[in-house]
């Protein structure tokens, strides 16, 4: 491809993303295909020849769009929102034309210096003291891993790394039950194990982890000669929003030693809002906290921000500095590598700080504010509905459902087949979940440009559906 083809192709597919975007009412939410059929499609080898670039963009919109589920469709109600608004995609373009490596300072100068800056308008968007530092990891999931990996060393006096975990005490780690399970799989890559990772019930409408519950494990490991790490908070559990009181357990972290980490992958982008920052009234005292810019905010994925308290211990936990990748001559200066567990770096920042500038934070709010309340609105007109109950209480855009068979069936069987049949139907996406062992189904308001009009198309949807599966 040379240098006009390249711009030739650059603006077809920019316009393909504006013509995508505005055609996605139009689109099923999630595609109508059967596992394999996008496989078969595919030629079983590549090919020898260059092919023109007509025929691959022909194939994409042939064999390749009709298998997309729709993310940024304004009736996807699954999972969590992974926004990506379009001042963030086109910051994207840039990002991936320029195609830097953004590991050390001297890598990219500009790209460590406006992450330094942008991860602080968020600190001071969520209202976070000034005692915190952070990083734009890919994921929570990384975040995560990050966190445990540090409790872990700080634990073991920083020998961890050196001497493996042979020859020490157990480890351990504390969460309740609502956590997501990138937590759990943060506790096996760190080689912890899954059976230290203790999990404490939760309770009261939000699950949140009992204070004296965990307390009293923290105290009954120690006595037995296992070694209390970290505690896990959760704000905004994936499930149904698991929510801990951060207060509470930061007291407990406090008085026993153990690092706390807050995983508020999701829920962390409403603390912009004033009003809904008591859900985790307590966070300015942890170690860690996690929340993805890339779910609610609108930055296109990847980009999750890690708050550090103490960024030191992160680096002690996790930098190697071999010749080759050190900045001479540059004292003082943030190598975000060393903050993270990959080596190589994208150039994350630039999306957030164009997203920022464009919509700004009242905007941003505005959003935030509208999903809740046609949230709480949705639930408030199912629990009117004779068939339905509502299972968790909306915690801000999201809440769980079941509908009431009509004859007497399996309600776990009725309620798959319901989520499955709404799915299939193609106008609205949602998932299932469990709540204390029965199935229940997730409705969650957060995409980017949903409308009052198309939740009400997913009351009107649900109900209708309902009627027909029996």
């Amino acid at each position: 491809m040379n240098e006009d083809d390249f711009r030739q192709w650059s603006r077809r597919a920019a316009d393909w993303g504006a013509d995508y975007r505005s055609s996605l009412r139009e689109r099923p939410v999630r595609p109508r295909i059967e596992p394999g059929d996008i496989f078969r499609s595919i030629a079983a080898s590549a090919p020898e020849a260059a092919e023109p670039m007509d025929t691959i963009f022909a194939d994409f919109e042939k064999k390749i769009l009709p298998g997309m589920t729709h993310w940024q469709h304004p009736r996807f109600f699954a999972y969590f929102p992974a926004n990506a608004a379009p001042v963030s995609v086109v910051a994207e373009y840039l990002v991936s034309a320029m195609a830097a490596q953004c590991m050390l300072w001297q890598t990219s100068p500009a790209a460590t210096e406006l992450e330094t800056r942008t991860v602080d308008w968020m600190r001071q968007a969520l209202g976070l003291p000034q005692g915190f530092s952070g990083v734009i990891q890919d994921s929570a999931s990384s975040a995560t891993l990050a966190a445990v990996l540090t409790m872990r060393e700080r634990a073991l006096d920083w020998q961890g790394n050196r001497q493996g975990l042979a020859g020490h005490p157990q480890v351990r780690v504390y969460s309740s039950d609502q956590v997501h399970t990138s937590i759990d799989r943060a506790i096996w890559i760190s080689g912890i194990g899954e059976e230290n990772l203790v999990r404490i019930r939760g309770q009261g409408r939000f699950r949140a982890m009992d204070k004296a519950a965990l307390e009293a494990a923290i105290v009954a490991d120690r006595a037995a000669g296992m070694l209390p790490a970290g505690i896990i908070g959760s704000v905004g559990g994936t499930s149904i929003g698991g929510t801990d009181d951060i207060a509470d357990i930061a007291d407990v972290a406090r008085r026993h030693g153990l690092y706390l980490h807050v995983d508020a992958a999701w829920a962390g982008s409403a603390m912009i809002c004033p009003e809904y920052r008591h859900y985790w009234a307590g966070a300015e005292q942890a170690d860690s906290i996690v929340f993805n810019p890339h779910k609610w905010l609108g930055a296109q994925f990847d980009c999750s921000i890690q708050f550090l308290r103490q960024p030191q211990d992160l680096v002690r936990t996790l930098a190697i500095k071999p010749e080759f990748l050190k900045t001479h001559g540059r004292d003082g200066v943030i190598n975000y590598s060393e903050w993270s567990v990959p080596l190589g770096r994208r150039f994350r920042a630039l999306k957030l700080w164009f997203l920022l500038r464009a919509h700004g934070l009242e905007n941003l709010r505005a959003m935030i504010r509208a999903h809740v309340a046609w949230s709480e609105r949705l639930a408030a007109r199912l629990a009117g509905e004779p068939d339905f109950e509502i299972v968790s209480q909306p915690m801000l855009s999201l809440f769980s459902f079941r509908h009431r068979p009509a004859i007497d069936h399996d309600a776990d069987e009725h309620n798959l087949r319901l989520v499955n049949a709404i799915n299939d139907d193609g106008r609205i996406y949602l998932t299932q979940t469990r709540v204390d062992g029965r199935v229940a189904i997730r409705f969650q308001v957060g995409q980017f440009e949903t409308t009052s009009a198309d939740v009400d198309a997913a009351f009107s949807v649900i109900t209708e559906i309902a009627r027909r599966v029996v």
